[in-house]
């Protein structure tokens, strides 16, 4: 069953952009857009047709039904809050928030409001990962030891058409830094291997990129399973990498997201099979999956695969990263 919905998307940069396109592209066509900075919301205006408002009061009073929040981290809890206390439902770009403040109240409005949410979480549409999620639950290398995954970009490379000292990656004070910014990481181990009570981490400014967060972090993590996890972070490597190693008692799984390739090891056959991603497939593929997967949940049709609740947990577990760095120790994930 369809629903009448109007779209308002709050934030114009690159990602807002790209739901905007993609909401056209499933034919979704009542949708407005706000945006602090004029050029973009001029950008948005003639780039896509879609009516765009010159100030938040007007975005709200536009009587949206679900919002699409693609402002800095540092304002989604507010911007949701908001959203939730008019009865929108909220596609909610990640990471959540950057710290707990509000979180609880957010939490506690959605939940007695019955809101539909998804916060983003493209990697888990990305044809790989998929795979390999199926391949851990019909057990393809046994009781998994341990998982190591990989992210790493040069920031500067991110949006090359932007300074990048000026975007909120670069900036504390707007939920930047690779803790946060990468927090695909974090929900995408935790997809694989269940919950994290244990997080020690280190990291720092390592380089010299003119930003104000860390650059660079070495994570370890203890499942309730009892797996060991790694997680490595950095805005500093000059070719991108996107990798994920899983060790099972019977076997191994490597992925790269550069090649598209996945390597399963199986003891059983002693002998090495490859899988690839399908010939078309295109990193927009996994956007557009995404909003499909959201529209069906507004419809009733599907559960979210990352709603608030889940997402906050995730969220967790990163900030208890971020403690660790700073004060040196081992954090249990509240």
């Amino acid at each position: 069953m369809q629903h009448k919905r109007r779209f308002l998307v709050i934030g114009c940069g690159s990602i807002g952009k790209r739901h905007i396109g993609n909401l056209i592209m499933l034919n979704e066509k009542d949708i407005v857009a706000f945006d602090t900075r004029a050029d973009r919301r001029q950008e948005v205006k003639s780039r896509f047709g879609v009516e765009v408002l010159n100030n938040v009061a007007d975005a709200w009073s536009s009587h949206p039904d679900v919002a699409v929040i693609t402002a800095p981290t540092s304002m989604h809890v507010s911007l949701a809050t908001q959203a939730a206390d008019l009865g929108c439902h909220m596609f909610i770009e990640k990471p959540l928030s950057h710290n707990r403040d509000g979180l609880e109240n957010l939490l506690a409005v959605v939940r007695s409001k019955n809101l539909i949410t998804l916060v983003g979480s493209n990697m888990r549409f990305h044809p790989g990962l998929k795979q390999i999620k199926k391949m851990l639950d019909d057990r393809a290398i046994g009781r998994i030891v341990a998982m190591r995954v990989e992210f790493g970009q040069y920031l500067p490379d991110w949006h090359s058409q932007e300074d990048y000292r000026q975007g909120y990656s670069a900036r504390a004070e707007l939920g930047g830094g690779v803790i946060l910014d990468a927090i695909h990481e974090f929900d995408y181990i935790r997809w694989m291997l269940g919950e994290i009570d244990t997080v020690a981490c280190i990291s720092g400014k390592l380089s010299d990129l003119e930003i104000n967060t860390e650059d660079t972090a070495a994570i370890l993590l203890r499942f309730s399973s009892g797996a060991i996890g790694e997680i490595h972070l950095d805005y500093v490597q000059r070719a991108y990498s996107r990798t994920c190693h899983i060790i099972g008692e019977d076997g191994t799984i490597r992925w790269d997201y550069k090649t598209g390739e996945i390597a399963w090891y199986s003891a059983e056959s002693r002998d090495w099979k490859s899988y690839h991603n399908p010939p078309d497939w295109e990193p927009n593929h996994m956007y557009l999956d995404e909003l499909r997967h959201f529209l069906r949940c507004r419809n009733g049709e599907e559960e979210p695969c990352l709603d608030v609740f889940q997402a906050a947990q995730v969220l967790r577990v990163a900030l208890a990263a971020k403690e660790s760095a700073k004060t040196e120790r081992f954090m249990n994930v509240g």
